[in-house]
């Protein structure tokens, strides 16, 4: 049989499978090697909730989705083109996100009856036509017997090589889209340095897949994705709380201020402890506190001492810093609280994105304790809204929470490398030796930050505690109208950042028929969105909000430039609520999504052109 090459625009494909199938890694992989051909990419970890679930279970389904496309690619996609399911319980709950006429590809070794009762099938039952399937291209790979044949050389057991299987399913997917191997090669060489019999092994067994795709008559078609070139730059792949860690430690260097983090580890935040642990080499100071409470306090103390301090956390871990977040607030010390955001409440759902926090991060606080609240809207995003976080944090003194989530933190995309002699100098108000008259509590008169004074510095000693300050010494006094000075002058610092922060922009018309408005990780669903129907001559526009308290200066007057206003959230409508709040004779609409998923483009060119229909 001919196979014909196909040359296509983009394509998205997904592995799924157990927990313990390694799919997490063969995502990467795959996204790696078309990130490496200089392609765009978009990637979605989709972890299971629960801790070693039962193997071969629904609640055990680990997948990875990859969007890859010749140019600028800002969502995973919303349906597969090709799944990769390696056993009865991948396939069941990711079925429904294949598109018609797809190609699944499953490890027909585990389509057993052990395997088939563990989701509630028998194995006589048509799986493919009970889940819709009959459309779609089923290739039926022996994918496990395949790959232990091609370890029969090898001096391992079967379990071993069976630990390999996903690098099979991996070849025939680098065949299918014309992947090169090179990349996966180098990094078996890397990773198995000191173990070089499993580089050899892995190095098989993904050859082997590759060929096995190329000799058998069930893949009649290979396909290229065709480049038509991203912004020139040096890229690397990067997710987003590695970039967040380097958006902290770029900071730490244009400041001149070493960088300390105090964290507790939480899904999906720790990977940012993680990357700061691995700086030692760059001066980066980093504890693992014994629980959240401990790790705010330690951050707190150090940003005492002279340090750009940041504690990283979730919503659970949110809560329990709420009390600690008084104090830095009370204190007027700079901190960086990075919450990355999942789905609650409580346990809720920890591996599973949601824009859950918002309300918390405004207001999740005793007494009137205001602070900068902003948010980052892609992986790479996350770099500059890190550095951003803390340049205000420390030329404002005062704490910045920064809210990321689940879906951004471990997804990821191509980043250019920047030139940090573009970003501008981080300047903290530090009060040197030897200054004569100094008050704690003085403050700059446009900012209204107050100076900082390392503890130890001959002439500046102060105290410094939770129990309310005197406005301008910071000694403890319970004088009514002295509170009331206090709570005002804090609450105008933080309105005052609108200043010195950018305008909101608008990706569209600056007037029209509908704004939509969003926030946070949503930003690559609604811009492709919007960006698709304007296409289409759609009278659309869209405002992404980075900066929520404060708002952008400009942010009422966008409003009430359109006709129809739509907020899109991942929670029930917390910055919908907030708009009204500060804005109350604007009416909004909104979407709302509570479903532990990011939203899907379809959806959304629905619900818009529904709204642009009515008017």
């Amino acid at each position: 049989m001919n196979k014909q090459l196909i040359e296509t625009n983009d394509v998205v494909v997904r592995f799924s499978g157990d927990s313990g199938d390694g799919m997490q890694l063969t995502g990467t992989l795959f996204a790696d090697a078309a990130a490496f051909s200089g392609m765009g990419i978009s990637t979605f970890p989709d972890f299971p909730a629960e801790i070693r679930a039962p193997q071969g279970t629904i609640a055990g389904v680990s997948g990875f989705q990859v969007h890859i496309g010749g140019g600028e690619i800002k969502t995973p996609g919303d349906f597969c083109d090709v799944l990769v399911a390696m056993n009865p319980a991948a396939l069941k709950s990711n079925a429904k996100w294949t598109k018609p006429a797809s190609t699944v590809i499953v490890d027909v070794d585990l389509f057993v009856e052990k395997e088939f009762e563990k989701i509630g099938l028998k194995s006589d039952d048509d799986i493919f036509a009970m889940l819709n399937l009959s459309d779609r291209h089923i290739i039926c790979a022996p994918i496990s017997t395949l790959t232990k044949e091609c370890l029969a050389g090898f001096d391992v057991d079967n379990k071993t090589k069976l630990r390999s299987k996903n690098m099979f399913a991996l070849g025939i997917c680098f065949y299918l889209f014309n992947q090169p191997l090179v990349h996966a090669e180098k990094y078996f060489e890397k990773k198995f340095a000191k173990k070089p019999q499993f580089i050899e092994i892995n190095k098989v067994v993904i050859n082997g897949g590759y060929n096995y795709a190329a000799n058998i008559q069930a893949i009649p078609n290979t396909y290229r994705v065709k480049k038509t070139g991203l912004p020139k730059g040096t890229y690397r792949n990067i997710t987003g709380n590695q970039a967040t860690a380097w958006g902290l430690i770029a900071a730490s260097e244009k400041s001149g201020l070493p960088l300390f983090c105090g964290s507790y580890p939480i899904t999906p935040a720790t990977g940012i402890l993680e990357e700061l642990a691995a700086r030692k080499d760059l001066g980066v100071k980093t504890l693992q506190a014994e629980d959240e409470i401990a790790g705010i306090c330690t951050a707190i103390g150090a940003a005492f001492a002279g340090n750009l301090s940041v504690t990283t956390t979730s919503g659970p871990g949110l809560s329990l810093k709420s009390e600690a977040l008084g104090l830095a607030v009370m204190t007027e010390l700079p901190l960086v609280i990075v919450d990355v955001q999942r789905g609650g409440p409580s346990t809720g759902l920890p591996t599973k994105p949601e824009q859950s926090d918002l309300a918390q991060a405004l207001w999740g606080r005793n007494g009137e304790c205001p602070l900068i609240v902003m948010s980052a809207q892609s992986p790479a995003d996350c770099f500059e809204k890190a550095f951003r976080a803390a340049k205000l944090a420390m030329e404002h003194m005062t704490p910045v929470i920064l809210l990321s989530d689940g879906f951004i933190a471990n997804g990821s995309e191509p980043w250019i490398i920047p030139n940090m002699s573009d970003f501008p100098a981080i300047v903290p108000p530090l009060v040197a030796e030897g200054t004569e008259g100094y008050m704690p509590y003085l403050r700059d008169e446009e900012r209204l930050a107050r100076r900082w004074a390392v503890p130890g510095t001959k002439g500046l000693e102060h105290r410094i505690g939770g129990l309310e300050k005197d406005f301008i010494k910071g000694s403890p006094t319970t004088d009514p109208e002295n509170h009331q000075k206090m709570v005002n002058i804090r609450a105008e610092k933080v309105a005052r950042v609108a200043k010195y922060i950018p305008k909101q922009e608008i990706i569209g018309n600056p007037a029209g028929k509908l704004l939509v408005v969003g926030w946070g990780g949503t930003f690559g669903h609604l811009y492709t969105a919007v960006g698709k129907m304007q296409e289409e001559g759609k009278d659309i526009a869209l405002a992404h909000f980075s900066h929520i308290n404060p708002l952008p200066e400009n942010t009422e007057e966008i409003l009430r430039s359109y006709q129809k206003i739509i907020v899109c959230e991942l929670n029930s409508g917390q910055f919908a609520n907030y708009l009204r709040m500060n804005f109350p004779n604007i009416s909004l609409l909104q979407y709302n999504k509570v479903q532990g998923l990011p939203f899907t483009v379809t959806e959304l060119v629905a619900k818009f052109n529904e709204i642009i229909d009515s008017l």
